[in-house]
């Protein structure tokens, strides 16, 4: 798994073309304010490593504190390298991702899976703000 982590002050996106047939439909724009934006490709040999999500999940929590951000934001992004994962398997784990964020008081939002969206995205300055991980 490969993630490009933001600490955003504002992120927004809006379904422009579907990508996957089975997708469900998609078409309202959603907009964050100060949050965790989390680009992930989710690879095939993850499938195989049983505390990827664990991992995961301590990278963007890590982020989250450094500026006391409660919105985290998960989107789906297969451009970072390597050999990407199924889509059911990538859902799956985004999924359950998320599920375990919000367990812990954080505010979720997947972007919608199977689609390629617009989007405006706002990055604090600092270097921490701008984090790349490759787990």
């Amino acid at each position: 798994m490969k993630l490009l982590m933001f600490a955003a002050s504002y992120f927004s996106w809006r379904p422009f073309e579907r990508i996957l047939p089975d997708a469900p439909d998609a078409t309202d724009e959603i907009k964050v304010q100060d949050a965790a934006v989390i680009f992930t490709q989710v690879e095939a040999k993850d499938e195989e490593s049983p505390k990827i999500v664990t991992k995961a999940i301590k990278n963007i929590k890590w982020l989250a504190r450094k500026r006391g951000l409660q919105h985290i934001v998960l989107h789906s992004f297969t451009h970072l390298g390597g050999e990407t994962a199924d889509p059911a398997l990538a859902l799956s784990l985004m999924e359950e991702m998320a599920d375990r964020l919000r367990g812990v008081g954080y505010q979720v939002w997947l972007p919608p899976f199977g689609w390629v969206c617009e989007w405006n995205l706002h990055v604090y300055g600092e270097g921490l703000a701008k984090v790349f991980k490759s787990l």
